[in-house]
């Protein structure tokens, strides 16, 4: 756990892999501790000492609840899930969340509809831009995709703009708040998989995370909020370049890990608020809708 950046992801990408789940590696500290104590060694049980100051290091102040009250605009973000059987329901739930701004992902073709008109009511502008969009109860402007190099190669340098848009995976547009105008970024990068031949396989997100990273460094306005399924835990050092520049909402602000996926059992936050130039006050996980993700959401303060 203490020194899991120097573990390399030369085979099978198991750096990035261990620090996608390292908050679970403390469940081998009761394990440890039943095997000494059934050796009834007090040697070994003095030496458990080391695994649990260090997962407490780690991980100790995800433990307390750091949020505060207030906040002058509350976000949140959910991946709808491409497979979700029930879109205009989960939409339902969205608009009840109470959120002034709203990022969703996995967007698809035929469900679009039912969560524009679902959303409507409560959120009077919004921007759709290929597989992502943005709700929003203020006013919305300079809208545009994001280019995270999903298509690369060849092959996709030869498609033409309107048919990359289709599949477009990131955004950013300007919300006009009372407080001045904030950034905001709405990503879905790529997926992670884990598989015999190439292991932990994260190409495509991780190129997708440098070209966000890269994007959100060339921002100019000092208040920015990402919101997105990053498809990642922050302690990857695959986010290197967005985590040096952002910090996370849940992090700062939460109580406990912020788990996300999958909805049933969450042993994981990939669903990520990540803020600058703002101060993130309340960072939750909201219940869950017919998604395999949990949405999330967070209070910032100016």
């Amino acid at each position: 756990m203490l020194m899991h950046a120097t573990i390399p992801n030369r085979v099978g990408n198991l750096g990035s892999l261990v620090e996608s789940f390292l908050p679970w590696f403390g469940l081998f500290v009761p394990v440890l501790l039943a095997a000494a104590l059934w050796r009834r060694s007090a040697s070994a049980v003095a030496a458990l000492m080391l695994p649990v100051t260090v997962w407490l290091h780690l991980f100790g102040g995800l433990l307390t609840d750091k949020s505060h009250p207030g906040g002058d605009l509350t976000v949140a973000q959910h991946n709808v899930g491409a497979d979700n059987p029930d879109a205009a329901g989960t939409a339902r739930d969205l608009a009840a969340s109470g959120a002034d701004v709203l990022a969703l992902v996995e967007l698809t073709e035929q469900d679009r509809s039912r969560y524009e008109e679902g959303l409507a009511q409560v959120y009077p502008y919004h921007t759709v831009q290929g597989t992502v969009g943005l709700w929003s109860k203020l006013p919305l402007s300079d809208t545009q995709p994001v280019d995270t190099r999903q298509d690369v190669g060849p092959a996709g340098d030869a498609k033409p703009a309107d048919v990359k848009l289709v599949d477009n995976r990131a955004l950013r547009a300007t919300v006009a708040t009372g407080q001045g105008p904030l950034a905001v970024y709405v990503a879905h990068l790529g997926s992670a998989r884990v598989n015999p031949r190439a292991g932990f396989w994260t190409a495509d997100r991780d190129r997708n995370a440098q070209a966000l990273g890269e994007a959100v460094a060339a921002e100019q306005n000092p208040r920015l909020v990402l919101l997105g399924d990053l498809n990642g835990a922050m302690d990857d050092r695959a986010f290197a370049g967005i985590t040096s520049q952002l910090r996370s909402a849940q992090d700062a602000a939460g109580d406990g890990f912020g788990f996300s996926w999958p909805a049933a059992f969450p042993v994981v936050r990939i669903d990520q608020i990540l803020v600058r130039g703002v101060e993130p006050m309340r960072s939750w996980v909201l219940p869950a809708t017919g998604s395999d993700h949990l949405p999330v959401a967070a209070a910032i303060s100016w």
